[in-house]
């Protein structure tokens, strides 16, 4: 790890951030930072404890005549997404993430960064650990398991916090105040298919896509960038169209909450129609290519011969698969009609994948409007029924409605207008923030989400600003400074 972002300013944040990438912390696999935090937290002689779904919790008393402020709640999430670039060798499990400076931004070599939502809990720590900066009461909530279920979150039952106000750092513009966010769910259609025999007379293929950007499905859903299930699909049923294709195996995409960037096949093509295979593909190829060329410039789709499988999906098995996730809806599906510019319903084919007689898709469905996204939901259910999947629905969780008249809300909008000499965005994003399943648990809880600007999240391409982030600190210091009174 660089020592420069050691020498970052402020200093007291990227020193906890370079500390806490140091621990491997992937969701569903957070022990090593569970352990991490409640260490931190209790080295400092504060009041540390996890509840019963691994959720940390530390408390702080307030600096010297502040005791009479309102407790401040301080909440982020102590999981990263855990994506790398085919060619980085990398195991989440087991490295820390390995940083760099670029101009005004930190990145990562070839994976995550984890600033989504590292900067955060980075910020959190450096107020618990001082001693100079003036605070009302502070009650740390570092949550597991956002970005895979938000199980953390959903796990945190009433009464476990003391808080009247919570601040979410887990936003990612350092203009914007966030009020309101989507809800998810997560469709999965699976069903079995019979194998058959490698059929005479043909030759074996790998398709490949890879180069698209990435990103987070909630988040740049809008950016229309590619998604390689989809790109993936198009051109295996196109090829099923034109010549007898048979498919042995699809990997493509990764986490739910990720635009997949990469996907590769393997089928087989009878010998004397490889030609017309060939030349389609490469049509094809270069028509998606120009199509995309303005957003995914980087994209390749490469088709080479490579070593015959043993066994391919049957014909009826196959063709149902390819239409019905062409059918199956994929980015925007709906724009809001109370917030200008904000998605309100959207899709993402996640994961798809098919070999050894499975299929397996994954999406994650996103809505600010509940009965939108069961509408889509349950759209999508029909799609995948027609193909002859079995469709389930799980990790459900809600959004989080916008309160314009939100107490907190002010006081931040004064202070970011009085240091910064204008006006903040108030806005609500179509990313799922655990401020909406919080909320269920502490309805009486005055709610905000902001942070520093990031760019790329879920993607080898996250990047944090480092002027954004001194801007967040300043930001965060001068609101607790001068925090309600109870």
């Amino acid at each position: 790890m660089s020592a420069e972002i050691r020498t970052l300013e402020p200093q007291v944040v990227w020193n906890k951030f370079a500390d806490l990438n140091a621990v491997p912390r992937p969701s569903k696999k957070e022990e090593q930072v569970i352990q991490f935090m409640v260490d931190f937290g209790k080295g400092l002689q504060l009041e540390t404890f996890t509840d019963a779904v691994g959720n940390i919790i530390i408390r702080k008393p307030a600096t010297a005549g502040m005791e009479d402020r309102k407790c401040v709640t301080l909440q982020s999430h102590v999981d990263m997404v855990h994506q790398k670039n085919n060619s980085t060798v990398f195991d989440f499990e087991k490295q820390g993430i390995e940083m760099f400076v670029d101009g005004d931004w930190v990145k990562a070599k070839g994976t995550t960064l984890g600033a989504d939502n590292g900067m955060g809990v980075a910020a959190i720590m450096a107020l618990l650990e001082s001693t100079t900066i003036p605070h009302p009461p502070l009650e740390a909530l570092f949550t597991i398991d956002e970005e895979t279920g938000m199980t953390g979150a959903m796990g945190l039952e009433a009464g476990v916090l003391k808080g009247e106000i919570l601040l979410n750092l887990d936003t990612e513009e350092d203009d914007e105040i966030d009020i309101g966010c989507a809800g998810g769910i997560d469709v999965t259609a699976t069903r079995s298919y019979n194998e058959k025999a490698l059929p005479r007379a043909v030759q074996a293929f790998e398709i490949t896509v890879k180069g698209l950007k990435g990103g987070h499905s909630g988040m740049d859903i809008h950016r229309g960038l590619g998604n390689a299930n989809k790109i993936m699909n198009r051109l295996l049923y196109h090829a099923s169209v034109n010549c007898q294709v048979r498919i042995a195996r699809i990997d493509g995409g990764s986490l739910r909450n990720a635009i997949p960037r990469e996907s590769t096949a393997i089928l087989v093509v009878y010998n004397n129609q490889v030609a017309a295979f060939e030349k389609g593909i490469q049509g094809l190829r270069d028509t998606i290519t120009a199509e995309l060329k303005t957003v995914e410039p980087n994209l390749e789709i490469t088709l080479s011969a490579t070593k015959a499988p043993k066994k391919v999906m049957g014909l009826g098995s196959q063709d149902k698969l390819l239409k019905a996730v062409y059918g199956a809806h994929n980015g925007v599906y709906a724009m809001s009609t109370s917030i200008d510019g904000l998605v309100e319903t959207s899709n993402n084919i996640a994961r798809v994948i098919v070999k050894e007689g499975k299929i397996k898709i994954g999406c994650l469905t996103r809505s600010s409007v509940n009965s939108a996204k069961m509408d889509l939901a349950d759209a999508l259910k029909a799609t995948f029924e027609l193909g002859g999947l079995d469709v389930s629905f799980d990790g459900d969780y809600p959004g989080w409605n916008p309160n314009p008249d939100s107490a907190i809300l002010k006081v931040l909008e004064a202070k970011y207008e009085s240091l910064f000499n204008e006006k903040p965005r108030v806005v609500a994003c179509h990313a799922g923030l655990e401020c909406g399943i919080l909320g269920t648990h502490y309805p009486t809880m005055d709610m905000i989400s902001f942070g520093p600007t990031i760019r790329g999240a879920h993607s080898p391409d996250e990047r944090v600003q480092i002027s954004s982030v001194q801007k967040f600190w300043k930001f965060l210091c001068a609101i607790l400074k001068d925090s309600p009174k109870k």
